[in-house]
């Protein structure tokens, strides 16, 4: 059985003294590769050493995260631009808008959120979309940016099924599925069941948003397989299909077999 971790932050500080095993223990729960996505300029070298660590396991990515954009994000997004042709990145990611903490810097996220997706079309890479607390905002992007070929995932998806339906109206978009999914209560639960299995791919996003049963504990790609058990519960199939359908919807929308 082979899953895939599409939004592991396994190069952040909390994975320092057991990066390994961290690893290892993905690696054992069937995890055949892990997607990277980039945040800003201060975490890029941690994120490419890792990539590099574990060659042909983990795929980077590169993108300003909206909780990054702030007085310095002209230099931020040209940091984008210029390495971008570094080295092969597998998407445009994470970006998106986050107005949860403040939106004091919400023209300029609309902004870097709308040249990002421009980015990400130019160079045919998909985008790790970041949504919170913006949706009215991010509906609203996607159709002034209409024009533009979109694709990419939802991470951390936990919207309606309308809402749902609403995304693919503006692209070609999967639906990153995680930790949340296995919360009491969930309302994606009943999205999820509504949802094709072709439009979903698994996530952690460690180390945070830990999945039922180690809510409360750091989070690590390991767990992945616990969503994928939860996804499989909700539709009433195996762990084995849900494994098979969404590793291959990884694989293609950030062609990681290319």
């Amino acid at each position: 059985m082979e899953l895939i971790d599409t939004h592991s932050h396994i190069y952040d500080e909390a994975f320092d003294d057991d990066f390994e095993q961290a690893v290892s223990r993905a690696r054992e729960n069937g995890v055949s590769a892990l997607v990277l996505p980039g945040i800003d300029i201060a975490s890029y070298d941690r994120m490419i050493a890792a990539a590099d660590r574990l060659e042909g396991y983990a795929y980077p990515c590169i993108g300003l995260h909206p909780t990054s954009v702030g007085p310095s994000w002209k230099e931020e997004l040209q940091f984008v631009r210029d390495h971008l042709g570094d080295r092969r990145f597998y998407a445009i990611g994470e970006v998106g808008l986050d107005f949860h903490w403040s939106d004091e810097f919400g023209s300029e996220q609309i902004r870097v959120f709308e040249e990002q997706i421009e980015i990400a079309a130019e160079n045919d890479l998909p985008l790790i979309i970041h949504l919170r607390d913006a949706t009215e905002q991010m509906l609203r992007v996607l159709e002034d940016m209409k024009g533009v070929p979109v694709r990419g995932t939802m991470h951390a998806f936990s919207g309606s099924y309308e809402t749902y339906r609403q995304y693919l109206s503006y692209g070609d978009f999967k639906f990153g599925i995680g930790g949340v999914s296995t919360y009491k209560n969930a309302g994606v639960a009943r999205t999820i069941e509504r949802m094709s299995l072709s439009d979903i791919i698994l996530e952690t996003d460690c180390p945070w948003l830990t999945p039922v049963p180690h809510r409360g504990e750091r989070n690590e790609s390991s767990y992945v397989r616990y969503i994928a058990e939860k996804v499989a519960s909700i539709k009433g199939i195996t762990v084995g299909e849900v494994a098979s359908v969404t590793s291959a919807g990884a694989r293609s929308l950030f062609k990681l077999d290319s």
